[in-house]
């Protein structure tokens, strides 16, 4: 038996909608055994998926397959993600975090009162 990639990644909850998942595939952004692939080649079981999304890279084994969508319990178990992709992954969210809290932050929008001073500036400015 076999299914369509896009519909597994589908129904796998990588993506939202399959129309989304096709056009990840179709970007690049999903590499099957290691090379780029169509929406609708036919995966098999056993088959190494590198899927990114967002920020994130997951390499992931099909463990099982299936052209509907169900509750993520079940989708949870047609895939297994590889250790180095855990590990990868959760070392990087803990730089992106390190980096968010390096950066000074900033306070907002002016309030009307900088908006004023701002505008006065810039008046005064480019005469």
């Amino acid at each position: 038996m076999s299914t369509r990639l896009d519909k597994w990644l589908w129904a796998a909850r990588f993506f939202k909608t399959r129309s989304l998942a096709q056009k990840a595939i179709e970007g690049g952004k999903v590499h099957l055994n290691g090379s780029r692939t169509k929406p609708g080649h036919n995966i098999q079981e056993g088959a190494m998926l590198e899927i990114r999304t967002g920020l994130d890279t997951h390499e992931v084994e099909v463990l099982a397959l299936a052209d509907k969508r169900g509750p993520a319990s079940v989708a949870r178990t047609l895939y297994r993600e590889t250790e180095e992709s855990k590990t990868r992954r959760e070392r990087e969210a803990l730089e992106r975090k390190a980096a968010a809290l390096s950066e000074p932050q900033r306070e907002g929008k002016p309030d009307r009162y900088q908006r004023r001073r701002i505008d006065q500036l810039m008046r005064t400015k480019w005469r």
